[in-house]
């Protein structure tokens, strides 16, 4: 078994991987600095797996963490950043010194560590103004938010890494991921958490214009399989590639809204009579987002088991169990 790096593993996704890899009988090291992370997301971890479980308080922006967290790795799964669009329209400067110059950071460390592959968070905000639908890896727009400039830069950094130095790497963009941990608090919580609370607390939620704005929502456990197919593959064709990682259909977020109050409103019949409100679009969003998974499907094997209904029943019920 590997011994692996989870960086931003306190997080949402990371905390899930790393769940994944300890299930798998990997050792794991996790760095993070708790920026958005949480610690509770660990601790049953910690107590579970023990010694197979490293935590490293620290930040990706201090090259000397990085080298501490990837010495004797051999897989390194990147998925610290400061995410949010509105985040990095309100601040640009943190996000371009997490997203990028953490990255780096990590890059280099992975590079003189002689780590095996290096799997990163890409993001499917590259796509920018690109109108074409369904979104295909080759074709992006013009970036629409400092945080879609930060992801895409990764990709280039990580494009030149292989190419100078032989660092193998996988880049996953990933669409709108959603399940169990996704924190619902705080001034940037992505839609579906954000929604639950609001329906959960009998509030209305509030839809960014007419509700029209479609994404291709990703369960978790999706992503999770995604990244381990990364890890695992021996397709050299394979690697040195950037993946979308999707399910591959299209919601609505009014269609969104509806199938949370269908959900929720089981256990509290009241939710299913809440209206949402509807603001402003907000700047920087793409109106439509859909992925196409040919090219995961075809070389890494990727069969995504959730669709965004199975998935959102699974996620309602856990939030309504810890909310």
């Amino acid at each position: 078994m590997s011994h692996i790096l989870v960086t931003g593993g306190a997080g949402f996704i990371g905390s899930n991987l790393t769940e994944a890899l300890l299930e798998r009988d990997h050792s794991v090291t996790v760095l993070d600095n708790f920026a958005t992370g949480h610690i509770e997301n660990l601790l049953p971890l910690i107590e579970k797996y023990g010694s197979r479980l490293k935590l490293i308080v620290g930040d990706i922006r201090n090259l000397d963490d990085c080298r501490k967290a990837v010495e004797g790795c051999e897989y390194v799964f990147h998925e610290a950043a400061l995410g949010s669009v509105p985040r990095s329209i309100k601040d640009p400067i943190t996000t371009n010194e997490v997203n990028i110059g953490g990255f780096l950071n990590m890059l280099v460390a992975s590079r003189d560590a002689g780590v095996r592959r290096f799997i990163f968070a890409a993001s499917s905000s590259t796509y920018g103004d690109s109108a074409s639908l369904p979104k295909v890896e080759d074709i992006i727009g013009r970036p629409l938010s400092p945080y879609a400039i930060t992801k895409y830069v990764d990709e280039l950094y990580a494009d030149v890494f292989a190419r100078t130095y032989g660092v193998e790497y996988i880049g996953l963009r990933y669409f709108n991921v959603f399940g169990r941990r996704q924190d619902p608090n705080g001034a940037y919580a992505a839609v579906i958490p954000l929604f639950v609370k609001k329906l959960l607390n009998h509030e209305q939620p509030v839809i960014n214009g007419d509700g029209e704005y479609s994404r291709d929502f990703t369960y978790i456990d999706n992503v999770i399989e995604m990244n381990i197919r990364a890890m695992s593959t021996n397709n050299p064709e394979a690697v040195n590639q950037i993946y979308n990682t999707a399910f591959g259909e299209r919601t609505t977020l009014n269609q969104l809204t509806g199938y949370l109050r269908e959900f929720l409103s089981r256990e509290d019949p009241a939710i299913a009579s809440i209206e949402p409100l509807h603001g402003p679009n907000r700047l920087g969003d793409i109106p439509h987002s859909l992925a196409s998974i040919e090219k995961a499907q075809r070389l890494l094997g990727y069969n995504p088991q959730f669709s965004m209904r199975q998935g959102l029943e699974i996620a309602c019920n856990w939030y309504a169990k810890k909310l």
